[in-house]
């Protein structure tokens, strides 16, 4: 089979396509033939020895695929060779097939197809988690999205609708914020050319946001935090700017506000109940047509090098995916 090789951590240009022998499925696991596999940020930093998660090369990055079991190891239940199904598998993802354990398969939606799949579970995952679990986000709060035109951005626009909250979304350019008005965002913050605190005071007239969810850190978390409603929640998820910022605490004292992180993969390892009811809660939302992932793009996996750099560069809205 073909694989994308990470043979020595780095950027993306080191990264190789080359014939590889197929995986073989391990008590508890199965091999699943790929259809799709998106990218996603944490893969760049996977490559480049930077994530919590350290593999040693060589090895192929990709944390979700969707595909059709090819093969059950020993113990396997509850899934059979031929199933339609998604997989978490955090690194091994850019390959035509891959092993993965049964655990961290779902089945997949009927609605969906192989692309959307692919791109639905980690970014929206990790957003149902954050907004559910982790704010507690009700209806008729308000919910700042920032980066809000990158895949966990737009899944957290649609979650948050969902919800039944008011979602300000907050993006670089008018092209990025237009998917989000698209995506369903009530209003929206250029922090390209507005100023980011002065819009939130006139969009909520003072009161303040309840709940930020923050994936790419930088300089505008600080001035997110500094317009948090009264017991407002501030969600810590990524750091895609590559900064990661030093919050003046007094700030937490003040607004009487929680700064909470939110961590999906561990969360999917340490409370495996509670996320597989997050499971099949967002399937049901998708079915009932409130989710659905936007693509910007696909490539072949010859291109995933390409596709990761276009997604670190920040010149993509939503999900981008390989198709083997």
């Amino acid at each position: 089979m073909r694989a994308v090789l990470c043979k020595k951590f780095g950027p993306p240009d080191t990264l190789v396509v080359e014939d590889v022998p197929s995986p073989r499925a391990a008590a508890g696991q199965v091999v699943v033939t790929v259809k799709a596999a998106a990218i996603n940020f944490p893969d760049s930093l996977i490559i480049e020895g930077k994530y919590q998660i350290r593999p040693e090369p060589p090895f192929s990055p990709g944390f979700e695929v969707a595909g059709v079991i090819k093969e059950c190891g020993e113990g396997v239940t509850g899934f059979a060779v031929g199933d339609r199904v998604i997989a978490v598998t955090t690194w091994g993802g850019y390959a035509e097939e891959v092993a993965v354990g049964a655990e961290n398969l779902i089945p997949m939606p009927a609605a969906m197809d192989f692309p959307a799949a692919a791109a639905f579970m980690t970014t929206y995952g990790t957003s149902y988690y954050a907004l559910k679990d982790r704010a507690g986000l009700r209806a008729g709060e308000t919910l700042l999205v920032l980066g809000a035109s990158g895949g966990v951005g737009i899944a957290a626009i649609q979650i948050g609708k969902a919800l039944g909250a008011r979602v300000i979304a907050a993006a670089s350019s008018e092209a990025k914020l237009a998917v989000c008005r698209a995506e369903g965002a009530d209003e929206l913050i250029n922090y390209g050319s507005d100023d980011l605190r002065a819009r939130v005071k006139a969009i909520t007239g003072g009161k303040g946001i309840d709940v930020v969810y923050d994936p790419v850190g930088g300089d505008f978390s600080e001035k997110a935090l500094r317009d948090m409603a009264w017991n407002g929640r501030f969600l810590v998820v990524g750091f895609a700017t590559g900064d990661i910022p030093k919050l003046p605490l007094n700030l937490v004292l003040l607004k009487n506000c929680s700064i909470v992180g939110v961590f999906w993969i561990a969360f999917t390892k340490n409370e495996r109940a509670a996320s597989q009811r997050n499971n099949d809660e967002l399937t049901q939302l998708v079915q009932a047509g409130r989710l659905k992932p936007y693509l910007h793009a696909t490539y072949p996996l010859e291109r995933a090098g390409e596709a990761l750099v276009e997604v670190l560069a920040q010149r993509t809205s939503g999900k981008v995916v390989l198709i083997p």
